[in-house]
Formats: structure tokens, C-alpha cells, sequence
């Protein structure tokens, strides 16, 4: 099973055909969890956790999947199948049909011999993949990918579901521009929501004796994140862990919090995100520690600001981008 949201493929086909050893992977941190906690409410076991890797689809005759709106996910994940599946392994990948492109077709295409789009039902539709091309016919697997940036002096690498891929996102080249004002006295620091871990690499670059704590509930941008870091020379002062927010540090003990928080969820445009990791930057900062963060200007996000984490100040803005710092209040008002 990949990419199931809550847990009801999986625990629906235990509960249904009776199965055990399934395996699933989740990209979601919260949806691995919401997972293993409906399993334990509904009583129900027969499955088990992994990364994308060979281990979670190796020997498979059937693989259930919720296709990834990105290209570039369904990419790495079509071929992974296509390696080290069973040779006679049938993928049935679903979505819903606004949500799917003929692009879709063609990245299938390029890894199984045989793919076929069943009818539509309730606006969701399902392709079927089977008999995975030889060797010699698929493209080179090519996860994580890497691209340098000559303006930067960074490498970055990124697997297929990480946000931006190798690229740098225009909201985060931004905050970029702007690390030289935080202070250098500073000694620990978050980069919350890291991505692929620029910003996390870029101020440790920046400040040799900072310790970056660089933190993600995607588990494609953790180990992208790994990549970057381990690119960068930079093992040991960046540390990069999967965590739901903050969830790692410990409270009050963060000089500053770096943020380019996502704007929306999935499909949806939703602002709730960027609330909870305000609030969780405003946890793990000492009083007076900053959070330097970047946000789509339509979203008019300083009032939420000042009042979870304290006082703001405008960096820069332009139409599509502002940049704040807002510093630690010694007591921060229930919200």
C-alpha cells in the first residue's frame, strides 16, 4: 500500500480478505500515524511501516496505491515497483479524476509494458499497470536527483515527492537573501519545515558554530534533506529529523526558527499549517530568540504572528513574498 492517507486501504483489505505482511508506506508522518492508531481502535494488525525502498516492494504481486499529484513522485515510485517487484505484479493506482493527467499514462508507460485506465466512478477513476518493461527498457533510475547552484555554492538533491525538487523555491530564495542580518552570536537553531534542507544548509554555511536542527513530516524532503546535508559537508551540524512540527526540540531552547511554511494541504488552499508551526516556532525559541519567516503577501499572516509568537517587523515585501522576524515575547498569551 502507498500513499494511503488515514489507513483505509490498508486496514479495509486486512479486515476484508483477511490479509497479513502487508506493507505500506505513507509520505505523510501524520498519516503513518493516523494509521497505526485506527489499526489499534479497530483492533487490527497485519501490516508493518517502511521507507521507499526496495524492502517495501520487493517480491509484491499487488501493489495499492493513491496516485501522488506530483509526476516526479509517481516517477520514483513506478520504478521502484518495476525493479523489484514480482514480475507478474499488477499496480492499481487511483485518484480522482480532477486530479489526473494523461502524463500520468506516460510515466506508467515508461516502467510497465501494459497500462489501463478503467472507467470513472464518483469522480475517481483507477489505472492499471502490469508487466514491468526489462531492464534495458525503462529509464535509468535516477532517485534522489541532483542539481548544483552556482550562485548559491550549494548542491541539492531531492527525491521525487520533495516540494521545489532540486530546484529553490522563489518563497525560500527570498528568506535566503536576508540570513546575513540574523544575528551571528546565535548557537542553535531551527529550520522548521525544511524541504530539501537549503535554508538549514545555508545558515549553518554561514555560521560555523551553529548547530541546525532541520525538521520535516514528509519522509521524500527528510531524505532529501540527508542528501543535501551529507552534499554539503555539513554531517553532524545540520541534524535531520522526520517529526510532526517541532516535535524533536525541546521547548525554549532555539536562538532562532527559520520558516517557509506551505500554504496549502494536498489539493487545498488551507492556512491552519502555517498557524500550528508558528505556534510551534513560539515553543521551541527562548525569550528573545527571532523567527525569520517567509510567506505568500496575499496571506496577511503578522497579526497571527504578533500575537502567537511576539512582536513583527517587516524584512522586505513584495507582491508575491513577505519576510518577518518576529522576536520571542517572555510570556505569550493564550490564543
Amino acid at each position: 500500500m502507498i500513499g494511503d492517507n488515514h489507513g483505509a486501504l490498508t486496514l479495509g483489505a486486512i479486515a476484508r480478505h483477511g490479509l497479513s505482511g502487508v506493507r505500506t508506506h505513507q509520505d505523510r508522518l501524520l498519516g503513518e500515524r493516523a494509521l497505526h492508531a485506527n489499526a489499534e481502535r479497530l483492533r487490527l494488525d497485519g501490516f508493518r511501516s517502511h521507507g521507499l525502498t526496495p524492502e517495501l516492494v520487493a517480491g509484491a504481486r499487488v501493489v495499492l496505491m493513491q496516485l501522488p499529484r506530483s509526476l516526479d513522485a509517481l516517477d520514483e515510485i513506478a520504478g521502484l515497483i518495476a525493479e523489484n517487484a514480482d514480475p507478474d505484479v499488477v499496480v492499481v493506482a487511483g485518484g480522482r479524476v480532477k486530479h489526473m493527467t494523461p502524463a500520468m499514462n506516460e510515466v506508467l508507460g515508461r516502467y510497465f509494458g501494459t497500462v489501463q485506465a478503467r472507467l470513472a466512478r464518483q469522480k475517481s477513476r483507477v489505472l492499471l499497470a502490469s508487466t514491468p518493461r526489462p531492464r534495458f527498457e525503462r529509464p535509468e533510475q535516477r532517485w534522489p536527483q541532483k542539481r548544483e547552484h552556482a550562485d548559491l555554492g550549494i548542491t541539492v538533491y531531492a527525491h521525487g515527492g520533495a516540494f521545489a525538487g532540486t530546484g529553490i523555491d522563489i518563497g525560500t530564495r527570498a528568506l535566503l537573501q536576508h540570513l546575513d542580518k540574523i544575528p551571528t552570536d546565535i548557537t542553535s537553531a531551527v529550520d522548521l519545515g525544511c524541504g530539501t534542507g537549503v535554508l538549514a544548509v545555508e545558515l549553518a554555511r554561514a555560521n560555523g558554530a551553529l548547530t541546525v536542527t532541520a525538521t520535516d513530516e514528509s519522509a521524500a524532503a527528510v531524505a532529501s534533506a540527508r542528501a543535501t546535508v551529507a552534499a554539503n559537508g555539513l554531517d553532524g551540524r545540520v541534524v535531520v529529523v522526520r517529526g510532526d512540527g517541532a516535535e524533536a526540540v525541546p521547548d525554549a531552547s532555539a536562538d532562532v526558527v527559520l520558516l517557509n511554511p506551505p500554504f496549502h494541504v494536498g489539493a487545498a488552499v488551507h492556512d491552519g499549517v502555517a498557524r500550528t508551526l508558528f505556534a510551534e516556532a513560539a515553543r521551541v525559541l527562548k525569550p528573545g530568540g527571532e523567527l525569520w519567516a517567509v510567506w505568500n503577501s496575499h496571506l496577511r499572516y503578522r497579526p497571527a504572528l504578533e500575537r502567537v509568537v511576539g512582536p513583527t517587523r517587516q524584512v522586505s515585501r513584495d507582491p508575491k513574498f513577505t519576510v518577518t522576524v518576529s522576536t520571542k515575547r517572555d510570556q505569550v498569551p493564550p490564543s
